[in-house]
């Protein structure tokens, strides 16, 4: 998703966040976080391909609140994502927009992935199989 926004959006300043949840809890971790110097200033595109739990996707929201955000400049896109999970993060912090390509119910109870038949976003995108 990245490459396809630097490509329309050159001028933009980026940064990364780096959140993986936990393959036993599933709890979000925080793996990295570098954000443009002033990020309070702007409006703030958080780009991931999947909500499921919506843990993730708050976990970043709450990394932009805590550097001076407005909850009101925040962005998040998504190309899929649950229903629970877009219902929790709206619950959470209701001023942010969320932007969903396509909204699928089907997750996984041990792993927690969404079940779709699009597979696992990752090894879609890179080929690769879990």
């Amino acid at each position: 998703m990245e490459k396809a926004l630097r490509s329309v959006a050159r001028t933009v300043h980026y940064g990364k966040i780096l959140i993986v949840g936990d393959p036993v809890t599933h709890e979000p971790r925080l793996h990295y976080a570098k954000l443009p110097p002033s990020i309070e200033q702007h409006q703030v595109l958080l780009m991931d391909p999947t909500i499921v739990s919506g843990a993730n996707a708050m976990m970043a929201i709450r990394i932009c609140l805590d550097h001076g955000v407005s909850e009101d400049h925040i962005v998040f896109v998504s190309l899929l994502a649950t229903p629970q999970g877009v219902h929790a993060i709206q619950t959470a912090f209701p001023l942010v927009r969320l932007v969903v390509a396509l909204l699928d119910s089907r997750i996984g109870k041990d792993d927690l992935l969404v079940k779709s038949g699009y597979g696992v976003f990752g090894d879609r995108y890179f080929g690769t199989e879990c």
